[in-house]
């Protein structure tokens, strides 16, 4: 089996440094680029930018939001944004937010953290506010396939602290929660586990690169 995601990405960052670069092919950005909001607008500005950033940036995450809004012709896009990005050795993350009830969050293991499937990636987002033992399956399928996930535990978006500072009924806050829960699942791994519990975006983030190719 495959190292696990947390020493392969230390090994990118070491290599590399800590740069993680976002492809957001939103309406916005795709107009500044002066391309037209369509599937080939969305194909050239993934392909450049996944282009200009091999042996550069450490990690890759792709916004699915924005190639799903294109239905199947997305996926087709996103699908080959991952293999060129497998061919380069370069690691991603689907930045996907996924998360249900355990029995949907199989089909969310089986399709972006298979080894059989084409959406495979390095690691996944996913949001645990559906309950946080529900995501199990999603850390059995990252834990036996050497991939990771990326839980969001507190963001920045505003109305999501509404939900995330919240208390329960132990007087704990819902993010302590989530973190504790989450931290709990790691202790179960070996290395550096598979699950990360994030407080809000990394600073090395970056969300589409802002310049025309």
């Amino acid at each position: 089996m495959r190292d696990a995601f947390g020493t392969r990405l230390l090994e990118r960052i070491r290599a590399l440094g800590p740069l993680c670069v976002g492809i957001d092919p939103s309406p916005r950005l795709l107009e500044a680029w002066d391309r037209p909001d369509s599937i080939e607008g969305l194909e050239f500005f993934a392909l450049a930018v996944l282009e200009a950033v091999v042996d550069v940036a450490a990690v890759i995450k792709p916004q699915v939001s924005f190639f799903e809004r294109f239905g199947s012709e997305g996926y087709r896009v996103l699908e080959r944004v991952l293999q060129e990005a497998r061919d380069a050795d370069i690691l991603v993350i689907a930045d996907a937010k996924r998360g249900d009830i355990s029995s949907s969050n199989l089909g969310y293991a089986d399709a972006w953290l298979s080894d059989r499937s084409p959406l495979r990636v390095d690691a996944l987002t996913i949001s645990p506010y559906v309950g946080v033992a529900a995501l199990a399956p999603l850390f059995e399928g990252a834990q036996s396939s050497g991939r990771g996930v990326f839980v969001l535990g507190a963001t920045s978006n505003d109305e999501g602290r509404l939900l995330q500072t919240a208390r329960t009924v132990d007087g704990e806050r819902t993010e302590d929660m989530v973190l504790r829960m989450v931290s709990e699942f790691n202790r179960r791994d070996d290395g550096q586990g598979r699950q990360r519990a994030k407080r809000t975006q990394p600073r090395y983030v970056s969300h589409g690169v802002p310049r025309k190719l």
